[in-house]
């Protein structure tokens, strides 16, 4: 039996050509599946202000640019010159059914010529979307506990060069975008890309916009300490939330010291955490800005050698029937939905705005969290269990970048796609419920009409 193994050189003579008909993106037709499944070409062409060619008779379609935006993200592309390489790859583009893609240049006078309205309507094309993928969903996939998960929080989009549009000085002293997020379960509900002076400046519209989603079930609501100012806390508190827990860090000062004063009998039973012994009580305060007492879980721990007690706090939902205890060990979850944010920066490499001009990038990263959805939406909606875990860099690698082969034979067109052994009955099954046979002698066009008005 062996047991040394090595490395050495490959057996194999190595022959290039540029003939016949591969992309190394074959899984792209699931991306374009998906899409048209919820009708996201069609919506996104019916945008208002999307397309500000006088003209549209000529050059590229609204949707058209959308769709080569998207592709780039979901095919591991990070910039418009990536955007543009993808013309290169013929076979990928018959495959999604693009004709011919942007350069650079155009895809950025497109992003630079939309409004302030057309970005708007992306993004509430994006929250409808997740709206729907999570109806379609299992509940399981997109509830923790029979409960909605929702997310607040911020991000600094570092950027270099003093004349992109909207940066600031950041906590660091670095230049820097604030990319202010709302996520539901595992999908990015909501965005707002800009120059805002507070981490939480967005957090109230965001929540009054998409209210009506946790508005009749079960939901949870986490917060970091830049959402702890007392008005935020007073609007987290009517927003309809079943439960809530907002980290307090920032103006302890009033409450370490009624924590000081209560006694060792209203702190409950001692809990080891990570071999220290913590202890758990309610305290109550008004921080500036309510007009009624807020209800705070305490917890209070010290070290053998340390002399005085160290607090944390965490504000909660009024009369909670929880234990405070039970309240920090739920907000400690929001450790996961943190996390999230490295998908969309690190797997879709989004952390370098590709235009000068604020809007511009505003309509880039509507985009890119929608291509961020799709794919959230391809795992959640149609992988098996044992691919939850996978992560959006996990699914372009194994799911999307595969090779495929196109074949013309008697008038037909057929794409080979080579996968491996454990996936195939998964495609065959996704490709025969999701991508119906063209019939023989129909056309490919794809004509969007306006709805008919119901006035």
């Amino acid at each position: 039996m062996k047991t040394h193994y090595r490395k050495r050189k490959t057996r194999y003579e190595f022959e290039l050509t540029g003939k016949g008909r591969t992309t190394a993106h074959g899984g792209q037709v699931l991306v374009d599946a998906l899409c048209r499944r919820f009708r996201l070409w069609e919506r996104i062409s019916r945008i208002g202000g999307i397309d500000p060619r006088k003209r549209k008779g000529s050059g590229y379609d609204a949707e058209t640019l959308a769709a080569q935006v998207i592709f780039t993200l979901t095919s591991g592309g990070v910039t418009l010159a990536d955007a543009e390489r993808l013309g290169q790859d013929a076979v990928l583009l018959e495959t999604v059914g693009l004709e011919k893609v942007a350069d650079q240049t155009t895809l950025g006078e497109w992003l630079r010529a939309q409004t302030p309205e057309s970005v708007r309507l992306l993004c509430q094309l994006n929250s409808d979307f997740v709206k729907e993928a999570i109806a379609e969903s299992q509940p399981a996939r997109v509830r923790h506990g029979g409960e909605l998960e929702v997310f607040f929080d911020d991000t600094e989009i570092e950027v270099y060069g003093k004349k992109i549009e909207g940066a600031r000085l950041n906590y660091n002293s670095d230049l820097a975008l604030s990319w202010q997020t709302l996520w539901t379960g595992p999908f990015l509900l909501d965005q707002e890309l800009g120059g805002f002076g507070t981490v939480a400046e967005c957090q109230q519209a965001l929540i009054d916009e998409q209210g009506a989603l946790w508005a009749e079930g079960k939901s949870y609501f986490y917060a970091d300490s830049g959402s702890s100012e007392g008005k935020l806390l007073t609007h987290t508190a009517g927003a309809g939330f079943s439960r809530w827990s907002v980290s307090y860090n920032k103006w302890t000062g009033p409450l370490e010291r009624f924590a000081g004063e209560k006694p060792n009998s209203a702190w409950g039973d001692p809990a080891d955490r990570n071999g220290v012994t913590e202890t758990y009580a309610w305290v109550k305060h008004m921080p500036e800005g309510m007009d009624e007492a807020q209800t705070f879980a305490a917890c209070r721990w010290k070290k053998p050698d340390e002399l005085f007690w160290r607090y944390a706090f965490v504000a909660c939902e009024k009369d909670a029937t929880r234990t405070p205890r039970a309240v920090f060990e739920h907000h400690r979850l929001k450790g996961a939905c943190e996390q999230r944010f490295s998908e969309v920066l690190a797997d879709l490499d989004l952390h370098h705005p590709p235009c000068l001009s604020l809007l511009a990038n505003r309509a880039f990263y509507a985009l890119a969290t929608l291509a961020y959805n799709i794919l959230t939406a391809l795992k959640v909606l149609d992988l098996d269990d044992e691919q939850q875990t996978w992560r959006v860099r996990t699914i372009i690698r194994h799911l999307l970048t595969v090779p495929a082969t196109q074949i013309a034979h008697a008038n037909r067109h057929r794409l080979r796609i080579c996968l491996p052994a454990g996936m195939l009955r998964w495609w065959r099954l996704f490709l025969a419920r999701f991508v119906p046979r063209r019939k023989r002698g129909e056309g490919t066009h794809e004509a969007y009409w306006p709805e008919p008005n119901t006035e």
